[in-house]
């Protein structure tokens, strides 16, 4: 097995189209094509990680967060970045990352600690803007239709709970070759009028070299007419943070407790309570101070997150309470997430969860 047949199955739930524009993703060092032995799946890559891997004979590393976020200009290995990234090289290690790929993710960083808190019905707190484009394109009406299924085999064409959607209609499409042309359907030099089909599809933005491939394959004509724009629409389907309910309301002081024993957190900082119990609740893994105001807007009783800083507490306004429960915390059982993904995948192959806490923040 190849590192790509595991970073395929990654991306079909993390595609590394929609992380966001400051993110480093992707296969960071090592080539796609190279044979695995193994893989260790962890939350950050540290030195230590690249001890475990070659002690339990993992040549991929699977990794959370990039080790490599900013450009290297050197390689001296006079910090810890650069140390990694000589050691994973002298050993043969490659290192993938998809961060903020499975952050907006709708079952990934955040539908885990939806689960984790038995969070019920859960919706994306921050829709991501343009992941949605539309095809339109024209067919000979009488080959439309193989032109459409190929679309929809493609993925083109699902509005929510619905699949196979398109627009059609008919019309005259008009052309003429030059010397260079060679057309299908009427004579190179001759204006020609063929009545064809109109076709509009939508699909999410990281389908669009499939679905280009299925439009040419399927067409008859030499050059193929089409169009595409991107759309304003929100899916609901992709963006970061997540709002969900409990089965029942809980005191906000027996609820933070539940979560600082469920999320293994040393310490929860938290605005003030506001005098509640809490039913809704908002999770944004990682740092997610920008999303106050979404967590605000979403209703929710209590939004959970991680580097909240001093002033950014007041920005609660009595109407929820933010609690801080630590970044580490808030993102420890995305490895898990991910073991459970690739094993289920690849149930004969050697996906291990890494032993190391990699968590740089202690507490007295």
């Amino acid at each position: 097995m190849k590192i790509k047949d595991i970073t395929n199955c990654i991306e079909e739930i993390a595609p590394l189209n929609y992380a966001e524009d400051f993110d480093n993703v992707g296969l960071l060092i090592g080539d796609y094509n190279t044979i695995i032995t193994g893989v260790l799946v962890t939350l950050d890559t540290l030195e230590n990680i690249i001890d475990e891997a070659i002690e339990k004979k993992c040549n991929l590393i699977v990794s959370f967060h990039p080790i490599i976020f900013s450009g290297l200009k050197k390689l001296n290995g006079k910090n810890y970045v650069e140390k990694v990234v000589v050691k994973a090289i002298k050993n043969d290690i490659a290192i993938y990352a998809m961060h903020t790929a499975l952050d907006n993710s709708t079952v990934g960083v955040n539908a885990k600690i939806c689960e984790v808190l038995g969070l019920k019905n859960p919706t994306i707190l921050i829709p991501q803007k343009n992941t949605i484009k539309k095809l339109t394109t024209y067919a000979p009406t009488n080959t439309a239709e193989k032109v459409r299924q190929a679309l929809f085999n493609a993925g083109a064409g699902t509005i929510g709970n619905y699949t196979n959607c398109s627009f059609n209609t008919e019309g005259i499409g008009t052309y003429k070759g030059n010397e260079n042309s060679n057309p299908v359907i009427g004579q190179k030099g001759t204006f020609h009028a063929e009545n064809e089909t109109f076709i509009s599809v939508i699909f999410e933005k990281h389908k669009e070299k499939n679905i280009l491939k299925a439009l040419f394959d399927a067409h008859i004509y030499e050059e193929v007419a089409y169009d595409i724009v991107s759309l304003e629409n929100i899916n609901q389907d992709i963006g970061i943070g997540m709002v969900g309910e409990l089965d029942k309301e809980i005191d906000e002081i027996d609820f933070l407790k539940i979560v600082k024993k469920t999320m293994n957190s040393n310490g929860i900082r938290h605005s003030k309570l506001i005098g509640k119990p809490i039913k809704k609740v908002a999770v944004l893994g990682g740092s997610g101070s920008f999303a106050i105001e979404n967590a605000k807007n979403s209703g929710a009783d209590i939004y959970i997150t991680s580097d909240i800083k001093y002033h950014e507490f007041y920005k609660a306004e009595g109407k929820l309470i933010i609690a801080d429960i630590g970044h580490y915390e808030s993102e420890q059982f995305t490895k898990n997430l991910l073991v459970d993904i690739l094993t289920k995948k690849f149930p004969n192959f050697a996906i291990i969860l890494s032993e190391k806490n990699t968590n740089p923040i202690y507490y007295l």
